[in-house]
């Protein structure tokens, strides 16, 4: 008797030779195929964690492009303000000695009344998403400071709203958040109270004389003479060109904090380049071996 092992299910049957079709071209496909890549283009991922809930720092970032962009607006309204009441002011000088054609006025009136409005207008917006950007960075500056804001958030924004209150409050919450930014940053101690630096200063002055110069035209307005109200009329060139100076300072202090708080984006930052080196030693060199072609 002899046994023979053979695999399971039988003999394996020899394999047939491939045959090669001819190239008959690229394959066609009766309705566009479903599987491949969706139709989009490439980008950065999201700055959404797993966990459902935004990066605090991208939050500021990404609040402080909506602020800048309204802020640039405005100072640009303010300056075409400026312009159109200064215009008018020596349209009323003219007229001492003469009558003015109407066509003249009615365009000066136009412009005055149109830029004023729009700067109030983006001055306003402006302010509404410089107060959101500040509670964002004070939030994120003392949560990475590991500190406890010294006032609510409520008690910030009624203190940007109060007349009186917004003299003195916006500046120490703006001191307040620029000590704990750079305490988080390791570039201040807890020893003292918070010195402001010069950027923040020259905000807060800017901002309590464009408080003061705008109450002022606004009371200014109340009186009937004609000098009061040609006065009236500079008092609101000059209110314009204030409310101009804070809205680019405002710009000056968002970048300021955001350079600080937001790390930089490498896709945005140029290569840099060593073009010279003076003072370096001479790096050593090996010597040429005897043998080697030139």
């Amino acid at each position: 008797m002899e046994w023979t092992a053979t695999p399971p299910g039988g003999p394996r049957q020899p394999r047939r030779p491939h045959r090669r079709r001819p190239y008959t071209g690229p394959p066609s496909y009766p309705a566009p195929p479903r599987w491949g890549f969706p139709p989009l283009a490439w980008r950065w991922p999201l700055a959404l964690p797993t966990n459902g809930r935004a990066d605090p720092a991208e939050r500021v970032a990404s609040l402080s492009v909506t602020t800048v962009a309204t802020l640039w607006i405005t100072a640009v309204l303010g300056s075409a303000a400026a312009a159109a009441e200064f215009w008018r002011y020596l349209l009323l000088v003219r007229s001492k000695s003469g009558a003015l054609d109407g066509t003249v006025l009615a365009v000066s009136d136009a412009l005055v009344a149109t830029a004023g409005i729009m700067t109030w207008l983006f001055g306003a917006l402006g302010g509404i998403f410089g107060v959101l950007w500040a509670l964002r960075a004070r939030a994120y500056a003392h949560q990475r400071a590991e500190l406890r804001p010294a006032r609510r958030d409520w008690q910030v924004v009624a203190g940007f709203l109060v007349p009186g209150l917004n003299l003195f409050v916006p500046g120490s919450a703006l001191a307040e958040l620029e000590h704990a930014t750079l305490r988080g940053i390791g570039e201040a101690d807890g020893r003292g109270r918070p010195a402001p630096s010069r950027i923040v200063k020259l905000w807060w002055g800017g901002w309590c004389l464009s408080l003061l110069l705008g109450w002022t035209a606004l009371l200014w307005g109340l009186r009937g003479s004609a000098q009061a109200l040609a006065d009236g009329v500079l008092l609101h060139a000059v209110s314009d060109l204030a409310l101009t100076g804070v809205a680019v300072l405002s710009i000056l202090v968002v970048r300021r904090f955001n350079r600080l708080l937001v790390p930089p984006d490498p896709t945005t930052s140029r290569p840099m380049r060593v073009r010279r080196v003076t003072g370096a030693p001479e790096p050593p060199r090996a010597s040429r071996p005897p043998h080697a072609v030139r």
